[in-house]
């Protein structure tokens, strides 16, 4: 009867202490010398077992220190790979590492055919002779998928085994154990041993040991796979700061944005060279370009196109060289055949929008161009890396290109989400450049429209001879003539101070034309003593004052008259007020001016208008709407240098000046009026507690704040001072302004299908003198009646509110008397109808009493 070797294996495991009593005695030197590969006169079996135990402690020192000293991972690994393959005698071992390109895992060979006479240099795996391995491929494939270990004792037996290693290498894979190195969840890399060389297949003592000496190399590559990752997030930070860094220097220009933050982070990508080809963002031709294909002359484009319909047109290629002496190169309209482009993977990208990957670019059809080094430093394509350079829109700008990882490996995923983050980046930030552009060109259609305003606005040289005869009376143009000679024509026709009653708070415009308006508004200068005094050029005043004129739409109420009345009663204010004292010449030039601009441009709508309609003034002032445009408008105008009558002005002047103005003009909106009232009431109430009225203008005179708050109550009495007007002239003032108001109330119903308020209602035209009495009563009366009381001489215009007050009372109580006779007629139609109805009722009812027929 024969005995099986598995007969005496199972004998041996079930007597432990036979076989290790057994082994002592008939343990050779030549076995020990075999199995730890060393000379057998150097076998001391009698400390073999102690031996065998430092010498396993020593293995495990080494490795632990090679990872401690940072010596690279392949060859920890492969020491590592050595044990194994001397401990379960296996023939080769070998380590695939999984990786991820353009988003699809596979697994490729770093160390092959590890034995134990293996040295590092022959089994490491070039990158261009990698083996890869997709996941639905080879026993290899299956364990980085189930992330479990296995042990194949057959391979003809097992369905996931592939053959074309076997094929591409002419060896013969009997038997398979192989298991996944694990970070976490995540697949680092799969080791597998090949082929028991003492046994038909590997025991489950084999896969113990395996697994046993895994666990270090699992550590290893986990410290590995680590620090790759870190140093990968390290390079992101840095690319993205810096590229931050540049992109924002540089908002103007999409190519020097790009170059500026490409340049500045090429020390952290990690190749070669690079390489960026801008597209051209046209989508739709010019008709001159479209004819020819048309007329049949020429034959419709049928090349690639981007994924938003453009065609693919790369007007410039920035080729960013790194290897060697660094340079950079601009090839503006690259030939189709420049090497850049010649693969078609640039255009492949910007047609598909995909990452492309390519580890090996020689075995590429695409790269078959490459017959030789694409420059004199011998340089060739090995591998590329080729990505979409993506907008905000999601419409792709460029494609950028990397070629040759330094480390001669493939770009891997790490590189692919680096570049992308780098991409996208640029993709995003050439917002910048766009809204740079869009912002750009508003600015140059505010400029053309604003030159278009100008040249209908600005007094033409035509126009100022209505004025200033220089034509007629020198035979030559106003700023051919000197100011002397300008002066004694504005004498003759300057219609002076008393021909209009310039100085009357009782002022009115309608025995005056709009050019006499302009005339009495340059007298007023003249009047203040500003002209000579800040060298006012005359032709420009007298061009300003024309343009003002001009600027005032012609509307109902709020043109040109109304302008010049309110910047008359300001300087009858100042004047004949004796408001000026307070006030210095400058400033006093600075208030009648905002008088006069205080309106200009306006639409014959209000405030709340403008918010409804959505008209673009709202959205451009938040507040205040009209009133900041008409300030704009006014220093639009004297932003020209032929109507700036400031121009003589120094710095300092010119500020104080343009703030007075701002607070004036401003200052005219209503909705501000109720917020200033207290504050002047305790200025006049400050006012009376002082008995000598020297000390009060010394003290007024150096108040800053007091006198910007008269000088806005002063705008808010010029502009209501129709109110104050004798009657004659406030009651047909007061239907011009509801005569404007009226036509807004026509805009809100139709335009804007709202009910509009009674004041802007024509369908309560009636209601008129009762909504003047409740204005004069809520609004008016207390600026005059304050102002009155600051400076007697204001009186006027305080008993002119008064005498409106009645005259508007007694037609609104005649109104409303007509209205109780209407009504009370009414009523008594009523009462009669309805006495005249029961009458007939009671009639009818009479003689129908009884229908009772009597026969006698």
């Amino acid at each position: 009867m024969s005995v099986k070797s598995e007969d005496v294996e199972k004998f041996l495991d079930g007597n432990p202490n036979f076989a290790k009593n057994y082994f002592a005695k008939k343990l050779k030197p030549g076995a020990v010398a075999s199995v730890m590969g060393i000379p057998e006169s150097k076998v001391d079996l009698e400390s073999f077992k102690e031996v065998s135990q430092v010498e396993e402690g020593e293995i495990f020192f080494d490795l632990i220190k090679d990872m401690q000293e940072n010596v690279n991972m392949e060859k920890v690994i492969f020491k590592i790979l050595k044990r194994i393959s001397a401990l379960i005698h296996a023939d080769r071992c070998s380590l695939f590492m999984y990786r991820q390109r353009n988003g699809i895992a596979e697994l490729a060979t770093r160390l092959f055919d590890v034995n134990t006479t293996a040295k590092l240099e022959e089994c490491m795996v070039p990158p261009d002779s990698e083996i890869v391995f997709p996941l639905d491929i080879g026993i290899v494939g299956h364990v980085a998928q189930t992330k479990k270990p296995i042990n194949v004792k057959d391979v003809n037996e097992s369905s996931h085994f592939s053959s074309f290693v076997d094929e591409l290498t002419e060896y013969t894979t009997r038997n398979v154990l192989a298991a996944p190195i694990m970070n976490g969840k995540d697949v680092v890399a799969i080791v597998m041993a090949i082929n028991k060389t003492t046994g038909p297949y590997f025991t489950d003592e084999d896969e113990d040991l395996f697994l046993k000496y895994l666990k270090v190399g699992t550590l290893n590559l986990k410290i590995y796979h680590l620090s790759y990752l870190h140093n990968c997030e390290t390079r992101k930070g840095q690319l993205l700061l810096w590229s931050a860094n540049k992109v924002f220097e540089e908002l103007t220009d999409i190519e020097r944005q790009f170059h500026k933050a490409l340049y500045t982070v090429r020390a952290y990508l990690n190749c070669d060279r690079y390489s960026v080809g801008l597209l051209d963002m046209t989508k739709e031709k010019e008709f001159f370009d479209i004819w020819p294909v048309l007329m049949g002359e020429q034959a419709p484009y049928s090349g690639p196109v981007t994924p938003d319909g453009r065609e693919i047109n790369f007007y410039k290629v920035i080729d960013y060289i790194l290897h060697g002496k660094e340079e950079i190169k601009v090839i503006p309209n690259p030939p189709a055949d420049h090497w850049a482009l010649a693969s078609g993977l640039p255009t492949y990208v910007a047609e598909s929008g995909f990452i492309c990957n390519i580890m090996n670019a020689a075995a590429e059809e695409m790269f078959t161009f490459q017959t030789e080094p694409l420059d004199d430093r011998g340089w060739t394509i090995k591998n590329v890396l080729s990505l979409p350079i993506v907008n905000k829109k999601e419409e792709i700008v460029g494609v950028a290109t990397f070629y040759n990882r330094k480390d001669g490996k493939p770009f891997d995923e790490q590189d692919e989400q680096l570049m992308e983050a780098l991409t996208q980046f640029l993709g995003w930030s050439a917002l910048n450049p766009d809204t740079y552009d869009k912002l750009n060109k508003l600015e140059n259609r505010k400029d053309i429209a604003q030159d278009m305003v100008l040249y209908h606005v600005k007094c033409r040289d035509d126009e100022i001879q209505n004025v200033l005869k220089t034509r007629e009376i020198y035979g030559r143009e106003p700023r051919d003539c000197e100011e002397d000679e300008l002066w004694q024509i504005l004498k003759k026709e300057l219609p002076g101070p008393t021909k209009f009653e310039i100085y009357e708070f009782r002022f009115s415009d309608f025995d005056c034309t709009e050019m006499d308006l302009v005339m009495c508004g340059i007298q007023m200068y003249y009047e203040v003593g500003v002209v000579k005094k800040f060298q006012i050029p005359q032709e420009v005043l007298v061009r300003f004052m024309y343009s003002v004129s001009k600027g005032y739409r012609r509307i109902t109420y709020h043109n040109w008259r109304h302008g010049f009345n309110v910047g008359q009663t300001m300087f009858t204010l100042l004047t004949t007020g004796k408001l000026k004292r307070y006030y210095t010449d400058l400033e006093v030039m600075a208030m009648i001016t905002a008088g006069f601009l205080h309106d200009i441009d306006h639409r014959g709508t209000n405030n709340l208008y403008q918010v409804k309609s959505q008209n673009p003034l709202a959205k451009l002032h938040g507040s205040s709407i009209l009133e900041r445009h008409h300030l704009e408008f006014g220093k639009f105008l004297l932003a020209e240098e032929s109507l700036n009558i400031f121009q003589n002005l120094n710095r300092r002047q010119t500020e104080h000046v343009f703030h007075l103005i701002d607070i004036a003009i401003i200052a005219t909106d209503l909705a501000l009026y109720f917020k200033k009232r207290t504050m002047f009431q305790k200025i006049v109430d400050l006012s009376e507690t002082y008995e000598e009225e020297k000390k009060w203008v010394d003290f007024m005179s150096l108040e800053t704040t007091r006198k910007e708050i008269v000088m806005a109550m002063m705008m808010t009495a010029c502009d209501l001072s129709a109110i104050t007007k004798p009657w004659e002239v406030q009651s047909k003032v007061a239907l011009s302004v509801a005569a404007e108001f009226w036509e807004q109330g026509d805009l809100e119903r139709t335009v804007l299908e709202q009910q509009p308020i009674p004041m802007m209602d024509r369908n309560k035209a009636a209601e008129l003198p009762k909504l003047q009495c409740g204005f004069i009563d809520f609004v008016c009366t207390f600026v005059y009646k304050e102002f009155s009381r600051f400076h007697p001489s204001i009186q006027p215009m305080f008993d002119g509110i008064l005498n409106n007050r009645k005259e508007w009372k007694a037609l609104q109580e005649a109104y409303e008397a007509k209205l109780k006779a209407a009504e009370e007629t009414a009523k008594a139609k009523q009462e009669a109808a309805a006495a005249k109805h029961a009458t007939n009722n009671n009639a009818s009812g009479g003689s129908s009493g009884s229908k009772t027929c009597s026969i006698c």
